[in-house]
């Protein structure tokens, strides 16, 4: 094999991963905003979560874009663990459509003849002035180069039959029974691992099959080890993500490993299951019978060893998923136990819990999770200010230290969130984005500003109590009251921002009446603070100072009402359901 056939190979196995990626990511723009609505309403038991899973697995043709999905709603709270578990295990079984594909279509009907005709009508779609029309064309060529890469890899691998000796010593490995299963299941994985995709893994195995490298026995085994395979790429993602994500990677990894077990345990018995089914539906030989050789990809034993591989897959990922979706709760309480939240929880509030594991495939998904995150980071905000409201109203010293030590720290973390959000949405916007998607991310870049000016004023209050203090001033209980009353109203307008980013998020946000309300309450309140104060200092010569502390907490709260209804019209701009 010279070095030029091997560069092919290498480049041709490039031209179908570049090409599954492609037409995966115009799959996820031409559907992106829908996909997280009709997730979100179809997990609603653990049947309906497979259903959902294998049907967007199926369109998008990416388990790992579904996981990774999934995993973002469940830290968002749109869905819980065990709903996450049962929207995974259908993505494995949608998953395995890519299987059928290639062997219908790469295999039998050599679609790649008409993978360059394709190309002409992917460019002209990419090159509409309407999005929808660009993703289309995105998907077409993605699809073309994927058969193209499929055919160079068929044509570029090397005829074992006219080197017996090379095919001698591969067949060596095959001949050593069940060890021989558990060596190919390794090289599954390890295989899967390298290339960070089953279905490049799944395409190799169905060409060495074909080619009459291995029997079929052994790419079976192969095939349970790419489910291995995928869980490890999973882990590996999840590994610097949150308490959440783990757990969702490692009920991944326990699903296959469980399928993988029971399948090495009854594995002849199964491929005698696989070969009867398959040779019953397509009335072609049975793959798993004794005796059974691919001398010719083209002839009836090649399409049977292809088709019974492909069956193999589905039943697999099928079976594993009737005899676990019973169990989801008890699958969530195992990874629960085995990642236990962090002891300090407070300390995992204050991490990113979204956008940790770093952009999705395509911008559409990535600004759903840097939503997710900003609304955490509004809720981060909320807990200064109810932070900023006990440290007015604390007389003893130690206790009101312990708070101001608080405050600078929820404006240090306000800080770091703003920078990493910032910093994931500048990596989003290198990437092609639609008009759509650009008008939502320059308002987040906004929104996440106004946030971290409200953190910035939880520590301003507790600067201009700590000046109080020293001068040796106190409030008395009216001011307390009024002060009380001001947070009160901030509090409500935190409670409307708040509710304003959900409904944005899930595309119900119609107006923001309801913030320009909760504003006019603050600035009505602070201006009849103002002028009562300024009352009294002229007619019952209150003391000027304590005064001047009273208003700038009573401005700081003002503007934080400012702020949020700052927020609120970005959101207007960017986001508001028409």
């Amino acid at each position: 094999m010279g070095i030029l056939q091997i560069c092919t190979l290498l480049g041709a196995l490039g031209m179908f991963l570049y090409g599954m990626n492609l037409m995966s990511s115009g799959l996820q723009k031409a559907a992106g905003e829908r996909l997280r609505g009709f997730l979100s309403a179809m997990t609603s038991n653990p049947f309906k979560g497979v259903l959902t899973g294998l049907g967007i697995t199926t369109v998008i043709q990416s388990s790992s874009a579904t996981t990774v999905m999934v995993v973002s709603f469940v830290n968002a709270g749109l869905l819980t663990l065990v709903q996450a578990i049962g929207v995974i295990m259908g993505a494995n079984i949608g998953t395995t459509v890519t299987a059928w594909m290639v062997s219908w279509l790469g295999f039998k009907a050599d679609i790649s003849i008409l993978a360059v005709p394709l190309m002409l009508f992917g460019f002209l779609f990419s090159n509409s002035k309407k999005d929808q029309r660009k993703h289309v064309g995105e998907l077409i060529v993605g699809f073309s180069l994927l058969f193209l890469g499929l055919s160079f890899m068929k044509n570029s691998v090397p005829d074992l039959r006219e080197t017996p000796q090379v095919l001698e010593f591969v067949s060596t490995w095959a001949s050593h029974g069940f060890g021989s299963v558990l060596l190919f299941l390794a090289f599954g994985t390890v295989l899967t691992l390298v290339l960070q995709s089953s279905s490049a893994t799944m395409a190799i195995t169905l060409i060495m099959l074909s080619m009459g490298w291995i029997p079929f026995n052994m790419a079976c085994a192969m095939v349970l080890g790419e489910n291995i395979g995928t869980t490890i790429t999973a882990n590996i993602a999840a590994s610097i993500g949150n308490t959440q994500a783990k757990r969702a990677a490692m009920s991944h990894t326990i699903f296959n490993v469980f399928g993988v077990l029971w399948a090495l345990i009854l594995f002849q018995p199964f491929l005698r299951v696989v070969g009867g089914i398959t040779a019953t539906i397509f009335g072609l030989p049975n793959p798993a019978a004794e005796g059974f050789v691919v001398t010719d990809a083209t002839s009836a034993e090649g399409t049977a060893a292809l088709y019974g591989l492909s069956m193999l897959h589905t039943l697999f990922n099928t079976i594993n998923t009737l005899l676990l979706v019973w169990f989801t709760k008890w699958i969530a309480q195992a990874v629960s136990w085995i990642i236990p939240a962090p002891k300090n929880q407070e300390k995992e509030v204050f991490r990113l819990q979204y956008i940790s594991a770093g952009p999705l495939a395509t911008p559409e998904l990535s600004v759903e999770q840097a939503f997710n995150e900003i609304i955490h980071f509004a809720e981060i905000s909320k807990n200064g200010a109810l932070y900023a409201r006990q440290a007015v109203i604390e007389a003893d010293t130690d206790k009101f230290e312990e708070l101001r030590g608080k405050l600078v720290k929820y404006e240090e973390i306000s800080d770091r969130i703003e920078y990493e959000i910032a910093t994931f949405l500048n990596g989003v916007s290198a990437e092609e984005l639609s008009e759509n998607t650009s008008v939502k991310i320059k308002a987040m870049y906004k929104i996440i500003g106004e946030l971290e000016s409200l953190g910035d004023s939880g520590e301003t209050i507790s600067r201009i109590l700590s000046r109080k203090n020293i001068h040796k001033k106190q409030f008395d209980e009216i001011a307390i009251k009024n002060l009380n009353a001001m947070s009160d109203v901030v509090l409500e307008a935190y409670d409307v921002m708040i509710a304003n980013l959900k409904a944005a998020h899930s595309g119900e946000l119609v107006d923001v009446a309801n913030a320009y309300n909760a504003e006019e309450r603050i600035n009505t309140l602070r201006n009849n603070l103002r002028d009562t104060i300024i009352e009294d200092i002229e007619s019952d010569g209150k003391n000027y100072q304590t005064g001047v502390y009273y208003m700038d907490i009573v401005n700081t709260y003002e503007h934080m009402g400012d702020f949020m209804i700052n927020i609120s019209q970005d959101l207007e701009r960017g986001f508001l359901h028409k």
